[in-house]
């Protein structure tokens, strides 16, 4: 296990020039100036932010790096990417699924990427994607914290066998019962797959994280009933809704009704910032509809509100490289959080409501916990964002997994600074 002194560092609460010694993969002291016990390697922060690992709350490991398999989306829309899922899944095998995944774990590690709840397609009879990523949960596990959410991608009732295969995926140890109850054939069978799912994880004692709602149409409000049913079976703290999107749509006496039900319900919701602002929208001319679900209305009303990634490189979106930062300074822009106050909301978003999503008890920057976090180039969250800061270290219960060199760029401009930087 990692022993360290990691010397001069800042904490997003705003505390400054601290010192962190990791001994046995777990934080021993956080103080300034702390004595430094024999043999123990000291590294200079140099006054840069420690944060806890990036979270990411909402992904697809096993579309990702699928980019132009079997062929490029080219209207860009949800619907093709989700036809073009249909046509790639009967091609899939086990081994370009775990290569792929793998591959993303490393981008994903040297991001400071080192949680992720990733929903696992479960409507192939098959389930390789399942056993495929059961496999990489085990391979990464000293690296990062995965959580599988079983999702049923064609709809649990619309998908005859989808019910079925989502219980074996269960039986097989995948951690969270997922969801789609706006791609049922109607919405009554929507709100019943919403009923089975949420019964089936309190007979099991597991999470929920439902696609819920990812949609234009002010009207698809299952997340009333996701909330409902979080109260009835007492699942509180327990259940996510994911994108949200309709609620963007939704006249605002209707969500003056649903936010305090969630709330009440202990409801999480995650909004996914790239992929909202690029799928939604699109069946409107101007003024265009910016998609992504009422953030800044949901952190006010006590809804725990994290944000995901949600794809990279897939049917559905083709960039991304990982990186949490990137997506908590799209959703800032989004959701116009642009307060001191929001902006460092933006940065919890991707870190410690992610944490409290997963329902990650060991997480965080505290005496007695694992030694896992990320020394950024940035003196604080916010310039972390602005900056889409470099990993200058990665730690994983106290040791070093990934580092990167400082960014900086040489001018070659008579009569001004040789080296830029970028802070003021």
């Amino acid at each position: 296990m990692g022993a360290l002194l990691l010397r001069n560092v800042a904490f997003a609460d705003g505390r400054a020039g601290q010192d962190v010694l990791v001994q046995a993969g777990r934080i021993a002291a956080i103080g300034p100036a702390l004595a430094a016990p024999e043999g123990v390697e000291v590294i200079d922060g140099g006054g840069q932010l420690l944060a806890p690992p990036f979270v990411d709350s909402h992904f697809h490991m096993d579309a990702t790096l699928s980019y132009g398999l079997p062929r490029v989306n080219n209207s860009g829309t949800l619907l093709e990417g989700i036809a073009l899922w249909g046509e790639l899944k009967p091609q899939l095998t086990q081994e370009a699924l775990v290569e792929r995944a793998m591959r993303y774990g490393d981008w994903a590690i040297a991001k400071g990427l080192l949680a992720i709840r990733t929903h696992v397609d479960v409507c192939d009879d098959r389930l390789l994607a399942v056993e495929a990523l059961l496999h990489v949960k085990q391979r990464l596990a000293p690296f990062i914290d995965l959580q599988l959410v079983a999702f049923p991608q064609d709809g649990l009732l619309r998908s005859p066998t989808a019910l079925a295969n989502l219980e074996r995926a269960l039986d097989l140890g995948v951690d969270v019962v997922g969801g789609i109850p706006h791609f049922e054939r109607t919405m009554a069978d929507g709100a019943e797959s919403v009923r089975i799912l949420c019964e089936i994880a309190a007979e099991r004692g597991l999470m929920v994280d439902m696609h819920c709602d990812e949609s234009d149409d002010p009207l698809s409000r299952h997340i009333e009933t996701l909330a409902f049913e979080a109260q009835r079976l007492k699942l509180h703290g327990r259940v996510t809704g994911s994108h949200l999107t309709s609620m963007h749509s939704m006249d605002n006496y209707y969500v003056s009704k649903l936010l305090p039900l969630m709330a009440e319900a202990g409801v999480n919701a995650v909004a996914n910032p790239l992929i909202n602002i690029t799928l939604q929208g699109r069946h409107d001319t101007y003024p265009k509809r910016r998609g992504m679900t009422r953030v800044p209305e949901l952190m006010a009303a006590g809804v725990t509100v994290a944000f995901g990634h949600d794809c990279v490189m897939d049917p559905w979106y083709s960039l991304g490289s990982g990186d949490m930062l990137e997506v908590a300074h799209m959703g800032l822009h989004v959701a116009q959080m642009t307060s001191q106050q929001q902006m460092r909301a933006c940065f919890d978003a991707v870190t410690v409501n992610g944490a409290t999503v997963l329902g990650l008890a060991d997480y965080g920057i505290e005496v007695g916990k694992p030694a896992d976090f990320v020394l950024l180039q940035a003196r604080d969250a916010i310039e972390a964002i602005r900056l889409r800061a470099t990993r200058l270290l990665v730690v994983r219960r106290g040791k070093v997994v990934a580092r990167t060199a400082p960014q900086t760029a040489q001018l070659s401009v008579p009569g001004r600074p040789s080296v830029i930087d970028w802070k003021l």
